[in-house]
């Protein structure tokens, strides 16, 4: 900062360490009242509903890290082809690496940049 002198310096230990375990202290705090006061207001209203094992709700719907192994699966209507084309597309995450490891060289190549910003918007479309 541009201090020469040490008195106008901070020492990180003793101030900001207790500074950073209080704050996390009173979160902490917080949200044990919240679940002890209110312990249904952060769940799903659906969680209140009777069960009904033959009807699967319309709203259902994987997590977004899963949105494109969902959509490979719905996408192809075979269920060997699905699980092969969701393997190959585990799979191809593996080989990137590998291939790209291979050619260590600082040429610039078209093509492999094309194909690496397709396999981006592939990805990013699935999702």
């Amino acid at each position: 900062m541009g201090y020469s002198r040490n008195v106008y310096k901070v020492y990180f230990h003793p101030y900001f360490t207790i500074k950073d375990i209080l704050i996390f202290v009173l979160v902490l705090l917080f949200f044990i009242f919240l679940i002890c006061q209110f312990p249904y207001y952060l769940g799903d209203p659906d969680n209140f509903k009777i069960a009904n094992s033959i009807i699967t709700p319309a709203h259902i719907k994987p997590e977004w890290y899963f949105l494109f192994a969902y959509s490979i699966l719905r996408a192809i209507p075979n269920k060997l082809g699905g699980v092969v084309a969701l393997l190959i597309s585990t799979l191809i995450l593996y080989i990137i690496p590998l291939y790209n490891n291979c050619i260590k060289s600082n040429k610039f190549y078209p093509l492999r940049q094309l194909l690496h910003w397709f396999f981006i918007n592939n990805f990013i479309m699935l999702t």
